[in-house]
C-alpha cells in the first residue's frame, strides 16, 4: 500500500473531494503549503487559489477555493472552504465576467466596506482565472515523495556542513 494522506475538501454547500492522496499543495495566507503524509499538525487560513491534490498513480485533482481554513493532522488534511469549485467545473468566461462586475463595484463603492468586499471578490476571481489558465496549460508541477525527501536531505546536510565549517573558522574569543 502506498504512503498516503486522507484529504477532505468541504464547502458550505457540499463535500467537494474526499479521498487518499500522495501529496497536497494549498494556498496558505503566507504562501503555498506542501503537505505529505505524516506532516506536523497545523492550522492556518487559506487564501483564494488552487488546491492541488496528487492522487496515487500520479493523477492530479484540482479544486479552487476562495479562502477558508486548513487543518493538517499526520494522516488527514481537512479544508473548510468559503467557496470551493472542482477544477472540471471552472469556467473562465464566468470568472472574467465576475471580475469585471467586481471592478465596477470597486469604482462605484460608496463606503470602505463596499470597497473591501469588491476588492476581495476581484482578488478571488483573479486567483480563479490564474488557476483555470494553469489547469489549461497543464502547468502544475509535483515532486515525488522521493524527490522531495532527497531535496530536503541535501538542504539539511548542506546547512549542517556550512554551520560546522563556520564554527570551525571562527576565532575563539
Amino acid at each position: 500500500m502506498a504512503n498516503t494522506i486522507h484529504v477532505d475538501v468541504v464547502s458550505a454547500e457540499e463535500q467537494i473531494f474526499s479521498g487518499e492522496a500522495e501529496f497536497v499543495v494549498l494556498p496558505g495566507e503566507a504562501g503555498e503549503l506542501g503537505v505529505y503524509p505524516r506532516h506536523t499538525p497545523l492550522m492556518t487560513r487559506l487564501k483564494a487559489g488552487a488546491v492541488r491534490i496528487q492522487l496515487e498513480g500520479g493523477v492530479e485533482e484540482l479544486v479552487f477555493v476562495a479562502g477558508g481554513i486548513l487543518e493538517v493532522q499526520p494522516q488527514v488534511v481537512t479544508v473548510l472552504a468559503d467557496t470551493a469549485i472542482r477544477g472540471a467545473d471552472l469556467d473562465e468566461a464566468q470568472a472574467q465576467e465576475a471580475q469585471r462586475r467586481a471592478d465596477e463595484a470597486m469604482q462605484n463603492a460608496k463606503s470602505d466596506v463596499d470597497l473591501a468586499r469588491a476588492e476581495a471578490e476581484f482578488a478571488a476571481m483573479a486567483a480563479q482565472i490564474a488557476a483555470i489558465r494553469k489547469l489549461q496549460e497543464g502547468n502544475f508541477w509535483w515532486l515525488t515523495a522521493h524527490e522531495a525527501l532527497s531535496f530536503v536531505s541535501r538542504f539539511v546536510l548542506e546547512s549542517a556542513l556550512l554551520s560546522a565549517s563556520s564554527s570551525v573558522m571562527r576565532p575563539a574569543l
